[in-house]
């Protein structure tokens, strides 16, 4: 007992009582998150970035999973590995799996291409394909080679980022399906934020406080002296602005002043709203998608084109590069699972558990885990029957209890077991 309790005390671990854990003020730190992904300049000052952060947090809506399949290639069971740990509950010490997809997303839009990097393995991923995952995070590539790539990859152990080599085998590097329509130089996204960022130039020039007049004086300016004149004339009336409490400045009566800061007409403003519409459209994305409006049929085709597209990318690469050939005899692939009653108004719910419950696809725990209720404790609930119909004669007389028979039907049963089956002749015989 002594020799336990001695062991016990010297395992024991208080988190106030590591000497480690006190670091100085001054050194390293930092008030914001450095593993966060930050958007590009022209970006983050434009509605690209609602769209971009719209279409990362739909994707991270979706299940992903380390699953298993049968003999026909269809789901089976999901399997209890490390790697489905950082798909399904933390990819590393600062990001659960949701934040880490998000990552992933962002990341990938914004800059075309995306690098998931198995930052702590059990095993050298360089000398073996059996290796288990600790920890993996997302990385901007800077850098292409024929084998390897150069990734910009956050450091959790010294708190900050760091250009690494890694090669190209053991890195799931994903490019934006969107690629042409978003990152190309000269696509209708680069076109939009060009505009975008002229319009906020002319905001600025518009709000910088200056008059931009005009002064008409009655002579000519055309000799030396009568520009120095002007010069002269136009410092004065500087002075009276900038002096005085309300701005006011007086003229002579001859002199004309004619004001230029009005807004100019252009067709700027048409020519962004040109491009966003159609930046929409090829993206598939509306704005009734943005503002939470849209109707069951906006949203389905919204997911089909425009997110399915982004998470498929994301799950091929993983299994291409995470999945080991011995896994893929075994059965082992990653999938992803998308909700479809999600999309579902209240008022259908009913409808569609009891279609599902009828034609034997759902159980009726597994509607009720869809709704978010308790399952039920009754064996039924978790067989796949129709609770409308009556059960088969066969089933029914298999869960009866057989009783004895009297004399009479003891009788009764002998004879229709002598006559029963034999020929209608021999039985009048």
């Amino acid at each position: 007992m002594e020799n336990n309790l001695g062991s016990r005390i010297k395992k024991a671990w208080n988190i106030f009582l590591n000497p480690n854990l006190f670091v100085n003020s001054t050194s390293g730190g930092s008030y914001s998150r450095p593993d966060r992904p930050r958007l590009r300049n022209l970006n983050e000052r434009t509605i690209i970035t609602s769209v971009i952060t719209k279409l990362a947090v739909d994707v991270s809506t979706i299940d992903i999973m380390h699953c298993k399949l049968d003999d026909k290639d269809r789901y089976k069971d999901v399997l209890n590995t490390k790697l489905n740990e950082r798909l399904t509950i933390d990819a590393n010490i600062d990001q659960t799996s949701r934040a880490f997809i998000r990552d992933v997303v962002m990341t990938m839009l914004d800059e075309g291409c995306a690098a998931i990097v198995p930052v702590d393995t059990t095993l050298d991923p360089n000398d073996t394909q059996s290796y288990e995952i600790d920890s993996m995070r997302v990385g901007k590539i800077v850098g292409w080679y024929p084998k390897h790539v150069m990734v910009s990859l956050y450091n959790d152990k010294v708190g900050y980022r760091q250009d690494v080599l890694v090669p190209k085998k053991n890195t799931a590097i994903i490019e934006n399906p969107l690629f042409p329509v978003m990152n190309e130089s000269n696509s209708t996204l680069k076109r939009l934020t060009r505009k975008l960022a002229l319009l906020d130039v002319i905001d600025e020039q518009s709000g910088s406080g200056r008059l931009d007049l005009i002064i008409q004086l009655p002579y000519t300016v055309k000799s030396e002296a009568r520009r120095s004149q002007a010069n002269q004339r136009r410092d004065e009336i500087e002075q009276q602005l900038r002096g005085t409490k309300y701005g006011i400045a007086y003229t002579d009566g001859t002199e004309k002043i004619t004001q230029l800061n009005r807004p100019v007409e252009n067709n700027l403003m048409k020519q962004i709203e040109y491009l966003t519409s159609m930046l929409y459209s090829q993206l598939c994305i509306s704005q009734t998608v943005l503002d939470g409006t849209a109707d069951e049929k906006t949203m389905n085709n919204y997911y089909t084109r425009t997110v399915e597209p982004i998470i498929t990318s994301i799950v091929d690469e993983m299994n291409r590069k995470f999945i080991s050939k011995t896994a893929r005899t075994q059965k082992q692939k990653i999938l992803f699972f998308r909700d479809p009653f999600k999309l579902v108004p209240v008022s259908q719910v009913a409808e569609i558990a009891d279609k599902f419950t009828r034609n034997e696809i759902l159980s009726s725990n597994e509607v009720r885990q869809v709704i978010g209720r308790k399952p039920s404790d009754d064996p039924k609930a978790d067989q796949l029957i129709n609770s409308n119909i009556s059960q088969a004669k066969t089933d029914v007389q298999a869960n009866q209890t057989p009783t004895a028979p009297t004399s009479g039907e003891e009788s009764d049963k002998k004879t229709d077991t002598i006559y029963g089956n034999l020929p209608k002749e021999e039985s009048d015989t």
